[in-house]
């Protein structure tokens, strides 16, 4: 791809006397930019279904868009659609990791604790929207020789904050 651009430079004089450069200007992209981008952007939304607050390894699913998107370097940005579950890069060899860490977030906040008062979908309802904002919604791993970049220790998974079952949605979107 070609880029051929028109621009004008600017210099712009800081306070402390440092130049700085500003490129304003049209920049315009031959060969087919949009057919170009297209390539460089994949995307694919899957479902995952809980039964229970649970913690259910995704990095498979992940690992197969990556791999079926043919992209040597880039990064994949996965995110899901709700408040109340998250998605948490985490060990993935010892269970006793998993149980741990429900423990731990269960005594942080715990479920039908008076002083909530969003209740409206249950006991469990403000404590799964708290236990969302303290950990994630959306986390980006870098692609590397085709590969997801992850440590060997390290899996992605969708942490269920609800006590009930749900049926999950999760975007994966790779930029090379």
């Amino acid at each position: 791809m070609n880029l051929r651009c028109n621009a004008k430079r600017f210099f712009n004089i800081t306070p402390k006397g440092h130049k700085s450069t500003l490129i304003e200007g049209d920049f315009h992209f031959q060969n087919n930019f949009k057919e170009n981008l297209k390539n460089m952007i994949h995307q694919k939304q899957i479902e995952v279904n809980t039964l229970r607050r649970s913690i259910i390894d995704i990095s498979s699913k992940i690992t197969k868009f990556v791999v079926d998107s043919t992209i040597s370097a880039g990064l994949c940005n996965v995110f899901i659609q709700h408040t109340s579950a998250s998605l948490i890069i985490c060990e993935n060899a010892d269970p006793a990791v998993q149980l741990d860490l429900e423990s731990f977030l269960s005594n942080m906040v715990p479920d039908g604790d008076p002083k909530f008062t969003h209740n409206m979908e249950g006991p469990d309802d403000m404590p799964a929207h708290i236990r969302t904002i303290l950990t994630d919604n959306s986390i980006t791993i870098p692609i590397h020789s085709g590969k997801l970049a992850l440590g060997t220790w390290q899996g992605v998974f969708l942490w269920e904050h609800r006590t009930s079952a749900h049926r999950r949605s999760v975007i994966m979107t790779i930029w090379s």
